[in-house]
């Protein structure tokens, strides 16, 4: 079993910075695919990243493509969110996700591992 704890959210300026960490417990990082995903309100979930454990190169919605960023700090087995350039409409609750296998799939339902959610909100 994995647990995922997302930590780090908050409120920032648009324009601004904000990094957030998920630490992972329960099995090792590296042997699994990696996802941030986000919820606003009254929106279903949707897909920022994913990172595979077998592909050195990340598959980002267009909508954070050079915005954001992924890392993996696999010694603390924790996985990094960058995001810079914030916009009033990244504000959301932030899921960290992993799943089993190399895919890195853009679909919320084939992660079976979630994190309980951080609150990101940009303001104008």
């Amino acid at each position: 079993q994995v647990q995922l704890v997302e930590s780090g959210g908050g409120l920032v300026q648009a324009g601004g910075s904000l990094s957030i960490p998920c630490a992972a417990s329960g099995r090792t990082i590296s042997s699994l695919t990696m996802g941030w995903l986000l919820q606003a309100p009254g929106k279903e979930r949707e897909f920022v990243v994913a990172d595979s454990w077998d592909d050195p190169i990340a598959k980002y919605a267009d909508s954070v493509k050079g915005r954001f960023t992924i890392s993996r700090d696999n010694a603390k087995n924790t996985v990094w969110l960058q995001m810079n350039s914030l916009k009033p409409e990244d504000t959301a609750v932030y899921y960290c996700a992993a799943r089993d296998g190399s895919l890195a799939t853009t679909s919320p339902r084939q992660y079976g591992y979630w994190g309980q959610g951080t609150q990101v909100t940009v303001s104008s």
